[in-house]
């Protein structure tokens, strides 16, 4: 996929990243990002298998949390730093908007899978739609998972929602997707 930068997501409860800009580097392309985050939200403990993330304050607070430890706050000027492959989590405990700038590396398919979670969690009143999820999180499971999905939800809800919606054609809406990372 090619995209036009700058370009922004919106999830419609709080959460917007803007893309700066890609950056062409041989040992990887990675991504210039912008986030504003409103009061109390943020995404749910993650991990991004293969990209590392660094998120500089701007204005506001920003906490985050490394599964199984405890939380750290970082005021203005102050940088969070997530490796690769390390589940955590980050949300706004402050009354007013937090932004934050930094990079994504690399870049892989992140700007897609954020784009059609972000979407999807728009259209479907604050959560990602289960098709949505499902197919998502199988497709890119080698980059990307949602650790704050109960265990019945991902062995037993998931595959039947994905062999309805395959089979009922809801699938199509990502045929533009790209291949996963292996």
């Amino acid at each position: 996929m090619t995209f036009q930068y700058p370009h922004t997501i919106d999830n419609g409860h709080g959460e917007k990243i803007t893309f700066l800009r890609k950056v062409s580097d041989p040992q990887g392309d990675w991504l210039e990002v912008e986030n504003h985050v409103s009061p109390k939200a943020g995404p749910p403990m993650h991990v991004h298998h293969l990209q590392e993330e660094v998120l500089t304050v701007v204005q506001g607070r920003i906490a985050t949390q490394v599964l199984g430890e405890e939380p750290q706050f970082y005021g203005p000027g102050e940088t969070a730093e997530f490796k690769a492959g390390v589940p955590h989590k980050f949300w706004n405990p402050g009354p007013e908007t937090l932004i934050c700038k930094g990079w994504i590396k690399p870049a892989d398919n992140i700007e897609y899978f954020l784009g059609a979670i972000f979407k999807s969690t728009s259209a479907n009143g604050g959560r990602p739609g289960v098709f949505d999820s499902a197919w998502m999180l199988q497709r890119y499971r080698s980059e990307f998972d949602i650790l704050d999905l109960p265990a019945f939800v991902r062995k037993v809800i998931f595959p039947i929602v994905l062999f309805w919606g395959n089979l009922t054609g809801q699938d199509k809406k990502f045929a533009d997707a790209p291949p996963p990372r292996r």
